[in-house]
């Protein structure tokens, strides 16, 4: 009996697998929470900078105010419905600067891993780059805020008389306030190739951004010095930033503040992102972070 050679079949293919590494809300849900995760451990491993973040305004508030407190007094105007002394006026304003301070602090870390950490290669990742830019500036943030309520906490024993209230209401006007300084620093960020060169930009933003404005004197006192420097002072966001919080910490809601502050985290993020993006904008001029091509 002759036997005839079998054929086997093909194997059939394997069944589809679905894609777990897909962009969906999970994704850019992990992707946020690991990127203010590392902001947070660098944040608490790094003790040094959290003290030097707090240095600044508690020198201000206990050495300075003290100092001013008979001369500087600030009379009845919103929101106080009292006249208040000088440490009690400058405690909303010493507690934005702590955000300037870190949103600037971000953004130098941002010059840094860009070229050689973490943001190099996160950079090139097929996630957009306006989420990767939106997770830092939320890390930057939170960050931020943490430090801002451990200034108030502190300042709480020196009789500044915020209502308890008023911390409660005031967590909204810091996130807006940081929002906002985060995007200025992530925009200067992207203009700055080399560490070195950092430093001397912040100086150029920080200091006139600060003394611009109603952060240590109301600018009603500008206004009798220097109708420009009063109008300069107006226009200047971290004004409005600084109003938005001190109203926030007395319960009330300052709706123009709010505007300018608004509207500056959306004009400077979106600035941000053109000038990231590697097809267009700063980065694509410079082949991108670190010699990245489109």
């Amino acid at each position: 009996m002759s036997t005839q050679p079998q054929t086997l079949a093909p194997p059939a293919p394997p069944a589809a697998v679905p894609h777990q590494g897909r962009l969906d809300a999970a994704g850019y849900l992990i992707c946020l929470g690991g990127i203010v995760r590392r902001e947070l451990l660098r944040f608490f491993n790094q003790k040094e900078r959290f003290f030097s973040a707090l240095v600044r305004p508690l020198v201000w508030l206990f050495i300075f105010a003290a100092g001013f407190r008979n001369t500087l007094g600030v009379s009845i105007e919103p929101p106080y419905q009292t006249y208040v002394l000088y440490e009690v006026y400058v405690v909303p304003g010493l507690a934005v600067m702590i955000q300037l301070f870190n949103g600037m602090q971000s953004s130098l870390s941002m010059v840094y891993d860009r070229e050689v950490g973490s943001m190099k290669v996160l950079l090139t990742s097929p996630y957009p780059r306006w989420t990767l830019l939106l997770a830092k500036l939320i890390a930057g943030v939170t960050v931020s805020v943490v430090q801002a309520y451990a200034f108030l906490a502190i300042a709480y024993f020196w009789e500044t008389d915020i209502p308890p209230i008023g911390y409660v209401a005031a967590l909204p006007a810091f996130v807006a306030s940081g929002l906002m300084l985060g995007a200025i620093g992530l925009l200067l960020s992207s203009m700055v190739r080399q560490l070195e060169n950092f430093a001397s930009v912040m100086n150029f933003v920080i200091f006139p951004m600060f003394f611009a404005s109603s952060a240590l004197y109301p600018l009603w006192r500008i206004r009798e010095s220097s109708e420009t420097l009063y109008w300069i002072c107006q226009c200047n966001p971290f004004t409005h930033a600084v109003q938005l919080v001190r109203f926030a910490l007395y319960g009330q809601f300052e709706p123009v503040s709010f505007a300018v502050v608004a509207g500056t985290t959306i004009v400077f993020f979106t600035l941000a992102v053109i000038a990231y993006d590697p097809g267009r904008g700063i980065m694509a001029r410079r082949g991108g972070p670190a010699g990245e091509t489109a």
